[in-house]
């Protein structure tokens, strides 16, 4: 560690898109749009499923969970962005860059089992209604939520201390908009086929085995969906489960693709945008699929505002 501690620099440089000084003013209308709409989507969630008792469910419950992951998840990194953006100098220093990988890393692997945790959810609520209460209370729900946030926070301790133990000889541009892994490992002066490759099989137990238990889970629910007599329970059923599979795919399809896709010439570039699609703009679309594709949530909405004017008055 003596070594390693004498080749960190103070700050990093993070390029970004640097080299292309006319994306820089689209880039942060997006970013501040983005996370704009991200805090109050997420927020307006976390306010309406704790403020209506009819929300007070499961679903809700990991949904809740989401959108506060969703809240510290952009935060982590767009902040900064931001700043980077309208500066000349766009610096972080070696302690933000510390903080910033491993809060980023943290949450991102809690929201892969978050998202496996609320495909099992609605598995139970479809495929075994009558046993749904039973099943799903409120013990187990706080059990699966916490190894969720304990599993993702551990997996960030374990990769972020292999990160950064490498040694940097100095180097310290990250072609990147944020501090992520595969940035870092860039950097890095020896070999680091033993980190990609403990990064590659993190990301298999992490992406693929969850993402197989949701496919799976859901081939039992579209069964059970299609068993359902009324059209109304038909609808509702694909309305909720849409929502979920939707947000399933913004997130893994990307993130897969930037964990798991072999490096080519165009993925340099390519990674950049793929890592701002699952850490900026999946984060801003999750609350508008479960707010404009689901009933329950609208109603929630409508009632929480009456609940407001009233109490104004």
């Amino acid at each position: 560690m003596k070594g390693v501690n004498a080749s960190a620099p103070r700050e990093f440089i993070l390029l970004g898109f640097s080299d292309r000084p006319w994306l820089e003013l689209p880039l942060f209308v997006v970013f501040l749009v983005s996370y704009v709409l991200t805090i109050f989507g997420n927020l307006a969630i976390i306010a309406v499923s704790h403020l209506d008792p009819k929300l007070h469910t499961p679903m809700y419950f990991f949904l809740t969970n989401l959108s506060l992951l969703d809240l510290c998840y952009t935060t982590s990194t767009v902040p900064q962005m931001l700043v980077n953006i309208c500066s000349t100098r766009k610096v972080i220093s070696y302690g933000g860059c510390v903080a910033q990988l491993f809060i980023f890393l943290a949450l991102g692997s809690t929201e892969c089992l978050l998202l496996a945790v609320m495909s099992l959810d609605r598995f139970v609520a479809i495929c075994r209604p009558l046993h749904y209460s039973v099943v799903m209370h409120q013990r187990l729900c706080l059990q699966l939520a916490a190894a969720s946030w304990i599993s993702g926070f551990g997996n960030s301790v374990l990769q972020s201390t292999l990160t950064l133990q490498l040694p940097l000889c100095g180097r310290k541009e990250v072609d990147h908009f944020f501090c992520e892994v595969p940035a870092l490992l860039k950097l890095s002066c020896v070999d680091t086929t033993a980190n990609e490759a403990e990064l590659f099989f993190i990301s298999v137990l992490f992406l693929l085995l969850p993402l197989t238990l949701i496919l799976v889970s859901y081939a039992f629910i579209a069964r059970a969906v299609l068993r359902i007599q009324s059209a109304e329970g038909r609808r509702k059923a694909f309305g909720t489960c849409g929502s979920h599979l939707i947000v399933v795919s913004l997130f893994y399809g990307t993130a897969i693709s930037m964990y798991l896709q072999p490096p080519s010439p165009n993925s340099k570039d390519r990674g950049k945008m793929v890592s701002l699609f699952y850490g900026i703009i999946a984060p801003m679309l999750n609350p508008l699929i479960y707010t404009l594709r689901n009933k329950d949530v609208k109603g929630a909405f409508k009632r929480v505002i009456v609940w407001v004017f009233l109490i104004r008055k």
